[in-house]
């Protein structure tokens, strides 16, 4: 199986949808989607994301099915906090490289202290538990059972799955497929608008299975449709 894990086009953050170019991304990913072949897609309920999977639905006539787990709102009430300037941003944004830093490294990464700030009554540990617990859910129904560290191949396919979500969203979830601790992750990794993740599960014949980074935040749509390519990711937005 192969799962795609496409961040949404640039948005109109105000108005929970695509900008112009957004919509030029999207027309592009569906373009890329349908020539890859795709058998079925999930998105996040959030306007922004769920107006990027329409252009492949309509394209490839699939149903887009919403999953609210994959929704950028929870993810940034638990790992947003209030910054010096009065804005609510992401804890782990900025200077990311801090999460990894001397000892921060092999600190349990809630306990760094970035994370003292966050004010949600779900703390950022209890959202990633939940979040894993959600994914874990959803990888089932794909047919691939977490047990520890990797799956077991309880329904095995060949099926192409394309997910549209959001940044916070897509490094959390990614940190947690891949096994790699998130503040690693968010410190050395990044999406960008309208980028393409691919994470293959080979069925192997003993049944377990672990997801492999194909290729991380691919964008090469966007330079085949000639559209602009905008600088670095808005880290501090979903």
């Amino acid at each position: 199986m192969l799962l795609y894990v496409i961040r949404h086009g640039e948005p109109d953050y105000a108005n929970d949808c695509l900008t112009q170019d957004g919509e030029k991304q999207a027309q592009a990913l569906a373009k890329r989607l349908k020539q890859h072949g795709v058998d079925e897609v999930y998105s996040s309920p959030l306007g922004r994301a769920v107006a990027t999977a329409t252009p492949t639905c309509e394209i490839m006539n699939l149903e887009c099915q919403i999953e609210p787990w994959m929704s950028e709102d929870k993810v940034f009430n638990s790992l947003s906090a209030v910054q010096e300037n009065g804005e609510r941003d992401w804890a782990f944004g900025g200077q990311s490289s801090r999460l990894i830093e001397g000892d921060n490294l092999n600190k349990k990464w809630y306990e760094n202290p970035v994370f003292s700030r966050c004010d949600s009554p779900i703390s950022p540990l209890e959202f990633y538990k939940h979040m894993q617990k959600c994914s874990d859910d959803f990888m089932e129904r794909l047919g691939y059972k977490r047990e520890g560290t990797v799956y077991r191949i309880i329904k095995p396919n060949e099926k192409r799955i394309a997910a549209f979500c959001h940044h916070g969203f897509g490094t959390v979830w990614l940190s947690h497929l891949l096994n790699i601790p998130p503040h690693i992750f968010w410190a050395a990794f990044d999406i960008h608008h309208s980028s393409v993740t691919i994470l293959e599960l080979k069925n192997h014949p003993d049944n377990i299975t672990a997801p492999q980074c194909m290729c991380l935040a691919d964008i090469s749509h966007i330079y085949k449709e000639k559209l602009p390519l905008k600088a670095a990711i808005d880290f501090f937005r979903g």
